[in-house]
């Protein structure tokens, strides 16, 4: 199937593609808004839980759900207020135990928008949860996947069949080689043709380091992302801004298109004080609803 030209993703073009508002202006509650359910983190890393929750209510979201480990749980509750907390199974070793137990499930079976990914670091634990939490999620609602849980799909790429779900997928350019079962072979490649391929061999819309691309062909680049994007957690953000944008109703190529833009143009916004590369991923976070607000 021949791939179309990629669209350059500016202002202008987001003004004419306008994200769902949800109920009429001044009456919109936070159920109107979407939920966000955010599933990740171990022991050692219950931080990119917390930057893609952020980041999703950054992004409008009304209500945010955590689901992390047990032992990091009361924690994350009290740095995330606006947020309701549960603790996960672990295993000995601190990773969330992919036998999940039933309240995840409502939860995900509820949620407008499920981020699955975030400081998740057991491949074999996640590929049990992530099947378990598909299988529960509600047919129209919004999925990003993001870190183990692109490791998973790599594993089993089954996971996404016959699945009538909004996916984005948010690799990095390591995952991105693992989905199309050439890892470390793809260092070199052009991105616009590694995030058609993934798109098209997932079935999911893809946004690889500003080029966002769905599984029919359609492609568009996000230009203005520098270096300082690169740092730690960075992916988190954007994997909550998208799913954030999910949960207030975006298709999963809009939400990809306007997420991207916010990543971006946030690390542009925090460089002249910062410089190129010194600010870091929660940074961003105070950015993203002042960038999707003045577009």
């Amino acid at each position: 199937m021949p791939r179309s030209e990629p669209r350059t993703i500016t202002p202008g073009l987001l003004r004419d593609w306008p994200l769902p508002r949800g109920a009429k202006a001044g009456t919109a509650g936070k159920k109107d808004r979407g939920t966000v359910l955010v599933i990740g983190g171990s022991r050692s890393t219950p931080g990119a839980v917390l930057l893609a929750g952020v980041a999703s209510l950054r992004a409008g979201a009304g209500r945010l759900q955590l689901a992390v480990t047990e032992s990091t749980a009361t924690a994350l509750s009290i740095a995330v207020p606006e947020a309701a907390v549960i603790g996960l199974p672990e295993t000995k070793s601190g990773s969330v135990a992919g036998n999940v137990p039933k309240r995840l499930l409502d939860l995900a079976g509820e949620a407008d928008a499920v981020a699955i990914g975030p400081g998740l670091d057991d491949i074999d634990e996640t590929i049990t949860l992530l099947g378990a939490v598909l299988d529960a999620v509600r047919p129209d609602a919004g999925v990003v996947l993001d870190a183990y849980a692109l490791g998973a799909l790599s594993h089993d790429p089954r996971l996404l069949d016959g699945r009538r779900l909004r996916v984005v997928l948010t690799p990095n350019v390591t995952e991105a080689g693992y989905l199309l079962g050439r890892p470390g072979s793809i260092g070199g490649d052009d991105l616009t043709t590694i995030a058609v391929e993934v798109a098209r061999r997932c079935s999911a819309v893809v946004t690889l380091y500003g080029t966002v691309a769905t599984p029919g062909g359609d492609i568009w680049s996000e230009e203005s992302g520098d270096a300082g994007l690169g740092t730690s957690g960075s992916g988190d953000v954007l994997a909550g801004v998208v799913a954030g944008l999910l949960a207030r109703g975006a298709d999963p190529e809009q939400a990809a298109c306007w997420g991207t833009w916010a990543h971006a143009v946030s690390g542009q916004r925090l460089a002249p004080r910062h410089g190129r590369t010194g600010f870091l991923a929660r940074e961003l976070l105070d950015e993203v609803a002042y960038t999707l607000g003045t577009v």
